[in-house]
């Protein structure tokens, strides 16, 4: 699955073009490297996104397809450092 999509299901950020355009300004890492939009999300990877006022470190759990809103939480655990 494509990350701005994963971003997307997931709901970490709401609209796809927003993590599109994330990704491309480079905010988005993934497993320590700077990510585009069409990188090939896999179950295990970190995703590191910086946004403006503070980072989010999340771990993929699982990749679907579709998701309902209640069962979006369930395709990442958040990371604490």
């Amino acid at each position: 699955m494509r990350l701005d999509k994963y971003l997307k299901l997931s709901r970490i950020i709401k609209r796809r073009t927003v993590a599109n355009n994330a990704c491309d300004a480079g905010k988005v890492i993934v497993n320590g490297k700077i990510a585009r939009a069409s990188y090939d999300v896999k179950v295990d990877d970190i995703i590191c996104i910086s946004f403006s006022n503070y980072n989010l470190k999340v771990k993929v759990m699982n990749l679907n397809e579709h998701v309902r809103k209640e069962e979006s939480s369930d395709m990442y655990c958040v990371i604490d450092e």
